[in-house]
């Protein structure tokens, strides 16, 4: 076979074949470095730990705050019952019961002996 023989059959056989290049695998494009991710999970787990965090500080907050209120309410109930105290106190101790029952005990009275004690 001649040179221009071998030339018209390699010219057929292409033209036979249709033109295919061998297909490359993509290679994928990421918009983010590695570098950039890792900062990014790291930004997105110091957001989320200061979340949980704030979120557990504002909790006992609001525990210690219902707590202070129940203090306070128990020390207004404890006052009145502290002036209630003062005036039974006060009603017990009039020199008219006090003389009342001395009598009835059939004690005498006597100025010498008489000691006048105040309340704060």
């Amino acid at each position: 076979m001649s040179n221009l023989a071998r030339q018209l059959q390699d010219q057929q056989q292409q033209q036979q074949m249709p033109l295919t290049e061998p297909k490359r695998a993509k290679a994928r494009k990421f918009w983010l470095t590695p570098g950039e991710m890792v900062l990014g999970l790291t930004f997105t787990t110091m957001v989320g730990f200061g979340a949980v965090h704030m979120i557990s500080n504002q909790s006992q907050i609001y525990s210690v705050n219902k707590d202070i209120q129940e203090i306070q309410s128990s020390i207004k109930e404890q006052g009145k019952v502290n002036d209630d105290l003062k005036v039974q106190v006060s009603e017990l101790s009039t020199y008219e019961r006090i003389k009342s029952i001395t009598d009835k005990l059939g004690l005498q009275f006597n100025d010498k002996n008489v000691k006048v004690v105040q309340q704060k």
